[in-house]
This record gives structure tokens, C-alpha cells and sequence, in this order.
């Protein structure tokens, strides 16, 4: 089973760079202040996870940021839960094609969605949340430290074990110094 899991996985990662290979993308950091979209991206299997990410998002919207959040679970069947729809949209391992490309038309709409800001969540690497934050239209992209350094415009180490919470502090105490800065 893990070696089939690898092979799509390995599959999914060719498939990425090769469209990677035809999009293109200018980074560009409005401070955010003057940040008007902001995307989120995160998986959403946990529900403690969850519910710190909804009270971000009521934060973010505190600000008078229009915020849309994209949850990953990584299950085949989504679990009962209370949000609102107009912020938050889901996708589950059944909407994951053969080599674990995300495939819905609201998928294809967040990536497509020039956000200001995008945030991504992922603190376990999940290829599908991957894919969608390499590809994504956003203008300034920041996520945790990985490997793939050039996902992302910016970059926050969380030390192993340390969870959403942790990162979400840290997220925002860099968009509040880089706030001050541009």
C-alpha cells in the first residue's frame, strides 16, 4: 500500500512541475495593512485545527479583510461541522484525482483567485495542499519552512511539535512587522 502511495505521489510531483513550468507569477507585498484578500490553506482533519483557523478567519474579517479558506481533510467522507459557507470550502481525499491532484471546480477557482495574501496552514506537507499553493494566482505566498523553498515568498519555521497555534502567532506577529516595514 505505501509503495502505491508513493508512485502517486511521485506522479502528482511530475505533473507539478510540469505546470509549474507554464504558469508564471509575479510576487508582489502590499503591506497588510492595505491587504484587502486574503486565502488560507489548511488541513482541516483536526478539529482543534479547525477551530483555531475559524477564529483567524473572524479575526482576519475583524480587520475588514475578505478571507476565503480552503480545508483539506484527509479522509474520503467530511465530517459533520459547523461554518460558514461563504468563507470556508472543503475537499476530501475522494476529490483528489489518481496522482493526488485536487479536482473541483472551487479548487480550481481558489488557485485561479489573485489574493492578496495567501497563507498556508500546512504544517505536514500534504501534497494536495501543495499543489494548490504552487499554483496559486496569489500575489505574496507565505507558509512553513519546506523543502520547497520556492513555493513560497516568504517562509516560518515551526519547530517539530509545535502545532497551528504556534504558527498562527508567529504569522502574525511577521504580517504585523512587515506591516511596519513597507
Amino acid at each position: 500500500m505505501q509503495l502505491l502511495q508513493n508512485t502517486r505521489r511521485k506522479l502528482g510531483e511530475y505533473f507539478l512541475k510540469k505546470e509549474l513550468a507554464n504558469s508564471h507569477r509575479n510576487s508582489i507585498f502590499q503591506n497588510f495593512e492595505k491587504s484587502a484578500t486574503i486565502g488560507i490553506l489548511f488541513n482541516a482533519t483536526n478539529q482543534e485545527d479547525f477551530e483555531l483557523v475559524k477564529k483567524y478567519v473572524n479575526y482576519l474579517k475583524g480587520l475588514n479583510k475578505k478571507v476565503k479558506a480552503l480545508g483539506y481533510f484527509s479522509k474520503r467522507e467530511m465530517p459533520e461541522l459547523t461554518y460558514s459557507k461563504f468563507e470556508f470550502d472543503f475537499f476530501t481525499k475522494k476529490d483528489l484525482n489518481w496522482h493526488l491532484k485536487p479536482d473541483k471546480d472551487f479548487i480550481d477557482n481558489f488557485i485561479n483567485e489573485e489574493f492578496d495574501i495567501l497563507l498556508v496552514l500546512d504544517l505536514k506537507d500534504d501534497f494536495p495542499l501543495r499543489y494548490i499553493s504552487a499554483l496559486s494566482k496569489a500575489k505574496f505566498k507565505m507558509g512553513n519552512l519546506t523543502a520547497d523553498t520556492e513555493i513560497y515568498d516568504m517562509m516560518i519555521e515551526v519547530e517539530e511539535g509545535k502545532g497551528i497555534k504556534y504558527f498562527l502567532k508567529h504569522l502574525d506577529h511577521y504580517l504585523m512587522q512587515l506591516n511596519k516595514n513597507f
